[in-house]
């Protein structure tokens, strides 16, 4: 079978991460200028960068706009389409004057010019105005238009939509609103806002829209496999380990947050039981002013015997006023088995993509029985940016202010802290190093509160010094309120407010550190690429000094492994753009770090992403070491090369990578976070060919 070679070079300085993208807090500093915060993943520091209006976009900002949905979403046919035929029955005035909010590269301002001017026989009277908030999306958008023509039809503005104001931007208020500011939630975006504002200060009254409108529904289901994502009490009951983060009366202390979790829900066709029919939730008016705030009370009829773990959610859009093209993101398993009529996307089965998925909501606790035919009561309720359920009544409504002792974890993160073998291998490995050690000094290098139980917990003489970058202080209030339960002493505890790089041997009251442990695990930086978790490698480092000569180092290396991947899902939502509805698109795909019919010197992205969640996969090969990361030295530069030996027949789309993490010296104890664990919450990167 032929074979290839896959190469990664690894440094001290690190790439910016895709993670940096859900906090990417941008400040204007002038209208053509901006910064933008970027995160280094290698020291946890933050830095501003300067965006110019009039520069070529530099190769870190072009790698934040690679891991965006933008590529994804222009390769939604279904989706593109849809707008199309839309716009086209929308636009029919040649005086029209149309407003594009959130305009990404311009797609639908296009759309809406073309419709123009068709409208006008080719000499369309009205005007097209988009506005794009994120400067370098704005940069693109401009390069886009010239590529097909645009730049003279369409009025680009480089501001938020609540910035324009209507004798200064605008010449006059905008009879048509065409938009695309849509979460896998449909809130999650700012759409209530936007929308609120746009009818009060930018749009004629009763305009014309596209969407017309968005219906989202739901529907009850029984899974084992998304009850281990929240109940997190529950399954550590069940490890009988002694180890207890969430202790009896304080259940809620380390949950889940209280919201809709966006997932690939076809991927657990096999991991659920549906216990009840699709049921209507809430319908939103894109053509007229949205309220804040509503609620809405839904008695829903069980099909089944079971409990209800969790509500999984989607939304429907009605695009055009005559009610005959739509497009929805319910999961398959919903369209295939439902007896209940659902509106169908125009052009039938859409193809798997990323940007728009279903949502979770976890019904707390166990719970809800459900007998069939009995009528459960859902109370639904929305804001501006949230929509909450409540089953149960006992169950808590979503709170903006929690206790300072309450921590809040993905739901990935959950079920590996309720997982028996995750838990088992870090308790044996924990207590192996301390063997011997009367009274040790440990430092939890990273935000794992696992650990830091764990450690106090197996050894209660032992001194331990937390350094929390993530949680801080409330990771400190979290410890003493389950100290008690898991026969700790609070003395013994400390939260080090400080860098690895400022601790000295004062901070440490003259003692040497024995123990160096974290999972690792840092908080809020979720979504990583693998190597970027060499965070704690880094930490060990700045150590050194500290430590004493038999200093034990867990992990105690990391091994990047690999495995070649058929992964045409993943693929064709990431592939190329050439024509997307008459307009050319291949401008966009360097920025956008687009997959196929790449030049010689381009590389395919390597992106984050949960394997079970990237649609269909197969593996090709079988796994590969690439290279060791041992953390009993110093960081340093890394280089690894291997031949991949296909062991099947198919397309390789790109490789799975991740780390192995070896806990002891004798390579006896690893915890692996790739596809090989049959766990859905370990994560690894979908590193694709070009």
């Amino acid at each position: 079978m032929p074979s290839c070679c896959f190469l990664i070079g690894l440094g001290v300085a690190p790439r910016p991460p895709p993670a940096a993208l859900g906090l990417l807090l941008r400040r204007r500093m002038a209208s053509n200028r901006a910064f933008q915060l970027r995160l280094n993943p290698l020291t946890g520091d933050s830095e501003w960068l300067v965006v110019d209006e009039e520069e070529e976009a530099p190769s870190h900002h072009r790698q934040l706009l690679v891991a965006t949905s933008y590529l994804d979403m222009l390769n939604d046919t279904a989706r593109n389409r849809a707008y199309r035929h839309a716009i086209d029955a929308t636009v029919t005035d040649p005086t029209s004057r149309v407003l594009d909010i959130g305009a990404g590269t311009g797609l639908l301002s296009m759309m809406a010019a073309r419709a123009l001017a068709a409208a006008g026989g080719g000499e369309g009277r009205g005007s097209v105005s988009a506005c794009e908030a994120y400067l370098p999306m704005a940069k693109l958008t401009r390069r886009v238009f010239r590529a097909n023509g645009m730049e003279n039809k369409i009025k680009v503005f480089l501001k938020r939509s609540d910035e324009l104001r209507v004798g200064v931007e605008l010449d006059s208020r905008a009879d048509i609103l065409v938009s695309e500011i849509l979460d896998s939630e449909l809130l999650g975006e700012g759409l209530i806002p936007t929308l609120q504002h746009a009818h009060d200060m930018l749009l004629v009254k009763n305009p014309k829209t596209v969407p017309y409108r968005a219906t989202t529904y739901g529907v009850l289901v029984e899974s084992t496999f998304l009850w281990k994502m929240h109940d997190l009490h529950s399954n550590e009951a069940n490890t009988e380990d002694g180890v207890w983060l969430t202790p009896d009366g304080t259940q809620n202390i380390l949950s889940v947050k209280l919201q809709q979790h966006a997932m690939q829900c076809d991927a657990l066709a096999d991991e659920i039981r549906l216990l009840s029919e699709p049921f209507k939730v809430f319908e939103f008016d894109f053509w007229k002013r949205p309220d804040s705030h509503r609620e809405t009370k839904i008695e829903i009829k069980a099909t089944a015997d079971g409990h209800a773990h969790a509500i999984i959610s989607w939304w429907v859009l009605q695009l055009d006023s005559a009610g005959s093209i739509f497009y929805s993101t319910a999961p398959r398993w919903v369209r295939q088995s439902s007896g209940v009529d659902l509106p169908q996307c125009a052009n039938g089965m859409k193809d798997w993509c990323d940007h728009w998925k279903q949502c979770v909501w976890f019904i707390q606790g166990t719970g809800a029985p459900a007998m069939k035919d009995q009528i459960l009561a859902l109370r639904a309720s929305h804001d501006q940016t949230i929509i909450s359920y409540q089953l149960n009544m006992n169950d808590e409504i979503s709170s903006r202010s929690p206790k300072s002792d309450h921590l809040t974890l993905l739901p990935e993160r959950i079920a590996l802290y309720g997982d028996k073998a995750w838990r088992s291998a870090l308790i044996g490995a924990v207590r192996n190093a301390m063997s011997g050690r009367s009274s040790p000094t440990c430092i939890v290098a990273d935000d794992s509160v696992l650990l830091a139980v764990i450690v106090s917990s197996l050894l209660p003489s032992s001194k331990v010094i937390t350094m929390f970058p993530g949680l801080r202080d409330k990771g400190f209030n979290y410890l003493r309120a389950v100290a008690d339960a898991n026969k700790f002493s609070m003395d013994r505890i400390e939260v080090i407010g400080k860098k690895a790089s400022s601790l000295t041997m004062n901070d440490l009251k003259d003692e040497k550190i024995n123990l160096v442990v974290g999972e690792p695990f840092y908080h809020g930086s979720e979504g990583m690429l693998p190597w970027q978790n060499l965070r704690f490698w880094n930490e060990r480092t700045l150590l050194d000094p500290l430590l004493s000569e038999d200093a034990f180092i867990m992990p105690c290396k990391g091994i990047l492994r690999l495995c070649a991947m058929s992964l045409p899902d993943l693929w064709r939502s990431r592939c190329s753009l050439k024509d997307v509805e008459g307009f050319d698109h291949s401008v966009v795909n360097d920025t956008f770090g687009a997959c196929g019919d790449l030049s010689g010197e381009q590389q395919g992205p390597c992106l984050p992403y949960y394997v079970w969640q990237c649609g269909y996969t197969k593996k090709l090969s079988l796994v590969y070491s690439l290279m060791d990361f041992n953390f009993s030295e110093p960081i340093h530069s890394c280089f690894g090369k291997t031949k991949i030996k296909f062991a099947h027949d198919g397309i390789c789309h790109g490789f799975a990578v991740w780390i192995d993490w070896v806990l002891d010296e004798k390579n006896s104890i690893v915890i692996s976070t790739g596809p090989d664990t049959g766990s859905k919450e370990c994560s690894c990167l979908a590193g694709l060919c070009k």
